[in-house]
């Protein structure tokens, strides 16, 4: 990452976060779901928002896919660009928690040093790890996009859970069973954000 230019000054803003907060009524913080392909990341992540949508708390969904679409349409797999795509989408997040919202996001990061990168980068408090726990078989049963299926056959290289490791989270702040109903993961999901004081619906 280039160093930043000496011209280039962070400019502060006459309104705060806790004003945004405040505004809100509820704090600002990043829900980074982790997991391999398949475990149901994105499943589960979708459904807390809407859970949480209901309850009126102001939030946004970050996707992998979705983000490969325009933010990081120029990058591919490799392992610098993988690295790259998770410190890109840390930086939009960390913007949204200064905003005040909730953020929710699905990506694999199979990578500790990364996730703990983007913990670092939006602050102690404010970052929330649920690992997504998914036996790979399960995973591969699944299969919702058919890449084990291309891995399996050779036809996709550098596959999470195939032939690139996947780095569990040792401590995560939270533990989710990928074989539980979605209906009793965000229902675990929403007992966390209010036992932290993040929301208080």
């Amino acid at each position: 990452m280039a160093a930043h230019d000496e011209n280039v000054v962070w400019h502060p803003h006459p309104v705060t976060p806790a004003q945004r907060e405040q505004l809100h009524g509820h704090k600002g913080v990043v829900v980074w779901f982790t997991g391999l392909s398949g475990s149901g990341k994105s499943t589960v992540a979708g459904a807390l928002e809407e859970a949480l949508h209901k309850l009126g708390i102001s939030t946004y969904l970050l996707d992998g896919d979705n983000v490969r679409h325009g933010l990081c349409s120029d990058l591919g797999f490799s392992e610098a660009d993988r690295k790259e795509n998770i410190r890109r989408v840390g930086e939009v997040a960390n913007l949204m928690v200064d905003a005040g919202l909730v953020v929710l996001t699905a990506f694999i990061s199979p990578h500790r040093a990364e996730r703990q990168m983007v913990r670092d980068r939006v602050g102690e408090g404010r970052f929330i790890e649920a690992f997504v726990d998914t036996p790979l078989a399960v995973c591969e049963a699944r299969d919702p996009k058919g890449l084990y299926k291309k891995a399996r056959a050779g036809e996709l290289r550098n596959f999470t859970g195939i032939d690139a490791v996947y780095e569990p989270p040792t401590h995560p702040d939270v533990h989710l069973d990928g074989e539980q109903l979605v209906t009793k993961l965000v229902a675990q999901m929403l007992d966390l954000l209010r036992q932290g004081y993040i929301i208080n619906s």
